[in-house]
């Protein structure tokens, strides 16, 4: 048995702690009812040590029962109880490790929430951009002036690799710019140190400041090797420019690095702004999103119709929503029948009635009558809020894979600062070159980067659930995308997921003068299926009246006067209503049923002429889709509870390989569990309401639409999309994401196992190889930003019909 299958997916459960020390679990579920959840932002992280640190200490906080910081979103969520503690005192908790955190604005909706982030993530990507660039055209100046100085032999002497650059530029160099070596070494080394100092007082400031924060908090993060790093060699390279002589009198050369200190600033600043661009980049799926949220609503107070920003309508209002317009809150009907098309939340096939009393959700499309709704939930709590929610959780949160990096990074620093001192005293002793041994250190300090572990895995599902967005999929986390690569077998629910989702006329059994006056009647509806009755009188070329009288039955028809006659269009229930005898109408309406279409009888002065079938067809996307699937190796079968004929029939024009129909939704849970208990890793698509248990039982639950899904929290994976190529995105971008999820994590950890050693001169006996702190610098950056890069390729992703 699978065991994520015995726990409810959505937002994590918090399991009790059963030893000490007294710590919190991380959070992986709902709270305990007695507890409560908040969600705040916290900033100054930059690695996966500060996240380490801030969930460590809100674990460890009194009254805390589970707490998770995600590092790409810069939140953090904790359930506490209130009995025993505040929300103030969770942020002072987050306040005393040395980063900053603040209450959430309970006036800002979700759309809001994501904008201000929108913001402030563009305002970051643009601040690192600029600064990486400007860096590294000084750190081109700065290599220029170094040139002099290592063609003197001043420094990587002892670098094969520096030594064969030295002797492909240099004469070169000295032939085009013969005025550079003209300049005093004195003088370079001043210039040098001036650069330097702008970089780091500029571009780097944050660098020492978070490392001095964090050493006063007794910590070590990414941000301290850097700093340590950098630092050792500018104030060696400082004392040099000062006192060149006395270094010499002792045999040491006045080597200087202030290149390799303005380069490794760059290149860290660089792969900043890759990994902010990544965010970037995924705040702007979000924001398509958002995007079904309208801006504006018209609002009802005092007898008075006003259109307002959405920001003013509150709880209670009366709204007022016309034909064609998106529904701007959740609510509930006060007056008007209309057919409102749910499909962007629901997934079902057709539209559905709404009178007074039934609910609509945000972002849904009223298709026919006015209605006047009073609003229940807005921004965060409505159905496009959660969505939002939801989908921001998923940006930053974990796939199992990414466990062993994280243990990793948790020691990572001050392991690598650990071996960077006895590297020091080896070389010193064994050496006896004190500049050998410092060279040796920094290099160490600065190749090592626990920055590519740590962004190994969180960029890939940044990038991949971002990239899913923009396809039309929503992908709940990192778990769910890794569940889903491992999908074999694709179980479909037909309505509305093999089929169109509009209906169609499809057979007719009567007269051409029944047929005109039927359609003319579903003139005065803007229902569906009279749009479809309308549709297929005109393409029989048909001349079609104006109904003089018209009288919408929610639910059940329509009925009104055409050309003088009285017409009636519907169940037979409308009909049994209005006391007109069924006559032969049922025989044809029971043969349309039996072949799976929707029977309409028409009825024209009090008798019946006959009736109409209308059925969802098969989508024209969906059987190349199922090939799709195929062609990904996977088992593809069909859950329906319609007769088995007219399943069948789906089955084959599509594709299938295998059909149950006539299935109960136990039924279908009971399927799922037996092809799971036959080894199989399956994914079940569905509607997200009858299919609610199958698809929470299932490896991974594909919901077509997000309302009642993201409700009850049943699904893995959402299709905003409706077409089932949607689906077969979702499982080849996972795919595709776990195989450079496990590119990232093999690159990142060969380069740390192999460039730390050769840092630390392992190679030098052998070969006489020692990296200079230039090429480690370039090597720890090539290393981030690799990994950055490489989770960027997932925007390339090509999805629809292929």
């Amino acid at each position: 048995m699978h065991e994520h299958q015995h726990r409810r997916r959505g937002l994590p459960v918090m399991q009790a702690a059963a030893t000490s020390p007294p710590a919190a679990p991380a959070l992986t579920g709902p709270p305990a009812p007695d507890a409560e959840r908040i969600t705040f932002p916290v900033t100054g992280m930059h690695c996966a040590s500060c996240q380490a640190r801030v969930q460590q200490a809100l674990e460890r906080a009194p009254g805390v029962r589970g707490a998770t910081v995600n590092l790409m979103t810069e939140q953090a969520t904790v359930a506490y109880d209130p009995a025993a503690t505040t929300p103030e005192e969770l942020l002072e908790t987050v306040r005393s490790t040395g980063y900053g955190a603040e209450l959430p604005s309970a006036d800002r909706s979700a759309f809001e929430e994501q904008e201000a982030q929108d913001r402030s993530r563009e305002a970051e990507y643009r601040r690192l951009r600029f600064r990486s660039l400007v860096s590294l055209g000084i750190g081109a100046v700065a290599m220029l002036l170094s040139m002099p100085l290592m063609g003197a032999g001043l420094h990587g002497a002892t670098d094969p690799v520096m030594n064969w650059v030295m002797q492909t530029l240099e004469p070169t160099l000295r032939g085009v710019m013969p005025w550079l070596y003209a300049i005093p070494h004195g003088a370079l080394r001043w210039a040098l140190l001036g650069l330097t100092l702008l970089v780091m007082a500029w571009a780097g400031r944050h660098f020492y400041a978070n490392a001095w924060a964090a050493f006063r908090h007794h910590s070590a993060t990414m941000d301290t090797l850097v700093a340590v790093g950098t630092g050792a060699a500018f104030l060696f390279s400082a004392a040099v420019t000062l006192a060149p002589g006395w270094f010499a009198a002792r045999g040491v050369a006045p080597d200087v690095y202030y290149e390799a200190v303005i380069i490794i600033v760059a290149l860290v600043l660089l792969g900043n702004a890759f990994e902010a661009r990544a965010k970037r980049r995924t705040a702007e799926a979000l924001r398509g999103l958002a995007a079904l949220q309208p801006l504006e609503a018209t609002v009802v107070r005092d007898g008075r119709e006003a259109t307002v920003p959405l920001t003013s309508v509150r709880r209670g209002d009366t709204i007022l929503v016309r034909p064609g317009e998106r529904m701007p809150v959740d609510g509930e009907v006060l007056s008007g029948t209309s057919a409102v098309d749910e499909s962007v939340l629901t997934g079902e096939s057709l539209p559905v009635d709404k009178t007074p009393g039934s609910r609509v959700s945000s972002g849904t499309l009223n298709q026919a009558g006015a209605l006047r709704i009073r609003a229940t939930a807005l921004g965060a709590d409505s159905a496009l809020g959660r969505i939002v929610t939801l989908m921001r959780e998923a940006q930053g949160s974990r796939a199992p894979i990414q466990g062993l990096a994280d243990r990793i990074s948790g020691v990572f620093v001050p392991v690598v600062v650990s071996i960077a001192i006895a590297t020091f005293v080896a070389w010193t002793l064994l050496g006896g070159d004190p500049v050998r041994a410092l060279t040796a250190a920094v290099a160490v300090l600065i190749i090592a980067c626990p920055c590519a572990m740590g962004l190994a895995v969180p960029t890939a599902v940044m990038v991949a659930t971002g990239r899913g967005a923009e396809l039309g999929v929503l992908i709940k986390g990192g778990e769910p995308l890794q569940r889903a690569a491992d999908v074999d077998t694709v179980i479909l629910d037909k309505t509305g997921t093999l089929t169109e989702g509009r209906p169609r006329v499809t057979e007719a059994a009567l007269d051409d003068e029944a047929a005109r006056l039927a359609a003319g009647l579903e003139r005065g509806s803007e229902h569906p299926l009279a749009r479809a009755i309308v549709a297929w009188a005109e393409e029989r070329g048909l001349d079609l009246p104006a109904p003089d009288r018209f009288e919408a039955r929610a639910g059940f028809g329509a009925v009104g006067v055409v050309a003088g006659r009285q017409v009636l269009v519907g169940s037979a229930r409308l009909l049994e209503a209005e006391g007109v005898s069924p006559g032969a109408g049922p025989g044809a309406a029971e043969r349309f049923a039996a072949s799976g279409a929707t029977p309409v009888l028409v009825a024209v002065d009090g008798e019946v002429r006959g009736a109409i079938a209308l059925a969802d067809r098969l989508k024209p996307t969906s059987r190349a889709a199922v090939a799709r699937l195929h062609r990904l190796g996977l088992r593809v079968a069909m859950l329906t509870g319609d007769r088995r004929g007219a399943a069948e029939a789906i089955a084959r024009e599509a594709g299938i390989d295998a059909v149950e129909a006539e299935v109960l939704p136990e039924g279908k849970l009971a399927y799922v569990t037996r092809l799971q208990a036959e080894g199989r890793v399956v994914a079940m698509v569905g509607d997200g309401v009858n299919d609610a248990p199958a698809l929470a039982r299932a490896d991974v639950g594909v919901a077509m639409g997000a309302g009642a899904d993201v409700a009850a929290d049943a699904a893995d994976v959402t299709l905003l999309r409706d077409d089932l190529h949607a689906l077969a995105d979702a499982l080849g971008l996972a795919r595709r994401t776990m195989g450079t999820m496990r590119q990232n994590l093999f690159w990142a950890f060969i380069y740390n196992v192999i460039g730390i050693p050769v840092a630390a001169g392992v190679l030098y006996p052998a070969l006489g190889l020692l990296l200079s702190p230039v090429l480690a610098s370039a090597a720890m950056a090539f290393s981030s930003v690799s990994v950055v890069t490489n989770s960027l390729r997932l925007r390339g992703f090509q999805g629809g019909m292929r």
